[in-house]
């Protein structure tokens, strides 16, 4: 089976672009600036050059070029007013734009170029948060919608944490840390989504922390041997897909009675499987954070 998507319904590029499918069809016939095919069974689609259009008429578009002023410029001349443009305000959306044909195209150089670019301009940290945060927002509403398969996700995620890991091991191999207070990075079993996570890590370790990353599917009984080790223990972990709604409840119990037995440990979670659980009666010493970003605020204040 081909995993690379190269045809494209009007609701793929809806979902896709954020642009509504009926606009899409009042640019199309009003002023021709996508050009859809067919198949040989006569239904209409669009092809990856279509997509790649699109999102550059909407960047143009957001950026206060009208729709008609767009129509009659020639087409080579489209892509490079954008980059014109890029160059001289806010990246973001120009940037997303580019991971999400990098992702569509498999195309590693354009993400590495994309990527090369905004740290020109910007710190590793604020390109997480600003450009790959609501990168992946967007992803994985449309791996929720079949816009995009598996390979594509887990392309594009691959290269983001690899970037994690480099910039990690950067600051790493600087740090010299003799704390007897520890934060233990974990997932619980079956959960394997550690990008969130492997960014606190990062962050962690940026500032100067003991940070100890255990990674994904780690069972219980196995962050009780840290204790062994250090005198205070945060531990971090974040809920995507694990704990299920009908186990997380007894989770959290079981992690109070095997791990918060003093006022040494503390647990912090984040992630969508929250909305699970009442989060004004946590167990004493567990914390729940809507973001990466709060939970980092939170601790300025520690």
């Amino acid at each position: 089976m081909n995993n690379i998507k190269n045809r494209f319904s009007i609701k793929d590029l809806e979902n896709l672009t954020g642009i509504k499918a009926h606009t899409i069809r009042i640019w199309e016939k009003r002023y021709n600036l996508l050009k859809p095919k067919r198949t040989e069974t006569n239904i209409r689609y669009y092809d990856l050059a279509s997509f790649q259009k699109l999102l550059n008429v909407s960047y143009l578009n957001n950026n206060g070029y009208k729709i008609s002023k767009i129509a009659t410029l020639e087409e080579h001349k489209i892509p490079l007013l954008v980059r014109e443009i890029a160059s001289q305000s806010n990246l973001e959306s120009h940037a997303i734009n580019s991971f999400k044909l990098s992702m569509l195209n498999f195309d590693q150089t354009l993400f590495y170029n994309t990527y090369e670019g905004l740290l020109k301009e910007r710190a590793f940290d604020e390109v997480f948060y600003d450009i790959f945060i609501p990168l992946l927002t967007e992803i994985g509403l449309l791996w929720q919608t079949d816009t995009i398969t598996p390979a594509h996700e887990h392309f594009i995620t691959s290269l983001i944490r690899q970037k994690i890991l480099i910039n990690t091991e950067k600051v790493q191999s600087q740090q010299i840390n003799t704390s007897k207070k520890a934060f233990v990075l974990y997932l619980p079993e079956n959960e394997i989504h550690e990008l969130g996570l492997m960014f606190i890590n990062h962050e962690l370790v940026n500032r100067g922390y003991q940070s100890i990353f255990l990674g994904f599917s780690v069972p219980l009984d196995s962050l009780s041997d840290l204790k062994n080790y250090y005198e205070e223990i945060i531990y971090i972990s974040y809920f995507t897909v694990k704990p299920e709604k009908a186990e997380i409840e007894q989770y959290m119990k079981d992690f109070e009675k095997l791990l918060l037995e003093d006022d040494k440990t503390e647990l912090w979670i984040l992630g969508q499987m929250l909305n699970a659980l009442d989060l004004d009666n946590l167990p004493k010493g567990v914390t729940a954070f809507k973001s990466i970003q709060s939970l980092m605020d939170n601790l300025k204040r520690k």
